[in-house]
């Protein structure tokens, strides 16, 4: 969702609406973001670990694998479709209405994928409703990343706009540790065959609980003061999603190549790698999983928040041109570290 007033110095101190106060707007952007990608990181880590033997059993485990990261692939394909939608919406009727309804979307279809038949009991309609609900996964997702972001950064003041932005994002870490810690706790109190059996769909229907509180949390946020000011002014427009491909499509497109990148040295070392380490490298699931926990607070949440504050003090491009170089180094050496020597 693309501000539709310039978020400068001079135009902050024109607003006269009432804001949030500061530790609403991080705890209803950064809460958010948390319970979407809990969401997220749950279809992630039962498609690498229980899906293919779930819902694939027919097939060699090479091939059930491959299907079943396939599926957990479609919500790439509706991320985009959801950040275009709801950034429409969110231009036109508010930062508000549109982060309430993506929360929404994202945890009934979550919800429901912890209810989904196996193979043994529907055969290949479960793989299809499998791909349904991550489809619907994506878009709410799409629509919450791009819109707690902006939330945050029409909330902050212009010298720590880096850093209120990376309150949402924090929020990812936050996700994938309360997730992964759930499934590392089950697997430590159940069998494998209960995890099988029905172990993997608690977190799923875990999900429930935390969007309720989610959406309590944000119907008490406030629209933001610069989308107020646009209605003020009347400088909303018809048609956000037209003009802005008109008017920043270059801008687009450098952004979607650079988070291309990033995610998809992400998803290797979050999602493929559980699979292949679990598979190849002879670790159990709970292994890898608490290396996976304490690689999301040590390195991720962490090193989310020191370079925002930098981004601040130095600018965006010259973060955002060191985190490249070094991603396109550690793309070299990350091989090595799955060799199991």
């Amino acid at each position: 969702m693309d501000s539709t007033v310039t978020n400068t110095p001079q135009t902050n101190s024109k607003l006269n609406v009432k804001r949030d106060p500061v530790k609403t707007v991080i705890l209803a952007s950064m809460m958010g973001t948390a319970i979407e990608f809990f969401d997220f990181y749950a279809y992630g880590t039962a498609s690498a670990a229980y899906f293919p033997k779930i819902f694939f059993p027919q097939m060699t485990p090479l091939l059930a694998t491959l299907l079943s990261l396939l599926t957990f692939g479609v919500a790439f394909v509706a991320r985009p479709v959801g950040s275009f939608l709801f950034g429409h919406y969110g231009d036109r009727l508010g930062r508000k209405k549109t982060l309430v309804v993506s929360l929404l979307v994202m945890g009934v279809a979550t919800v429901a994928i912890g209810f989904i038949p196996s193979y043994q009991v529907i055969g290949v309609w479960g793989a299809l409703l499998l791909c349904l609900c991550r489809f619907v996964q994506g878009i709410g997702l799409g629509g919450e990343w791009s819109g707690a972001v902006l939330v945050a950064t029409e909330n902050a003041p212009a010298n720590k706009r880096a850093l209120y932005g990376a309150f949402p994002e924090v929020g990812a870490p936050i996700g994938f540790f309360l997730c992964n810690g759930l499934f590392f706790a089950l697997e430590r109190v159940l069998t494998p065959t209960q995890m099988m059996t029905f172990g993997w769909r608690i977190p799923f229907w875990a999900s429930a609980v935390l969007v309720v509180i989610g959406l309590y949390v944000r119907r008490r946020l406030q629209e933001t003061p610069l989308f107020k000011l646009a209605q003020e002014r009347d400088n909303t427009t018809a048609s956000p999603l037209s003009e802005v491909f008109r008017s920043n499509w270059r801008e687009i497109l450098k952004g979607t190549f650079i988070m291309g990148a990033t995610y998809a040295l992400f998803f290797t070392l979050t999602t493929w790698s559980l699979s292949y380490a679990t598979t190849a490298l002879g670790f159990t699931s709970s292994e890898f999983l608490l290396l996976l926990l304490m690689g999301a607070i040590i390195e991720f949440a962490v090193l989310i928040m020191l370079t925002s504050v930098l981004a601040d003090r130095v600018g965006r491009k010259k973060v955002l041109l060191t985190a490249s170089v070094a991603l396109v180094g550690y793309s070299l050496v990350f091989p090595y570290f799955l060799t199991g020597q």
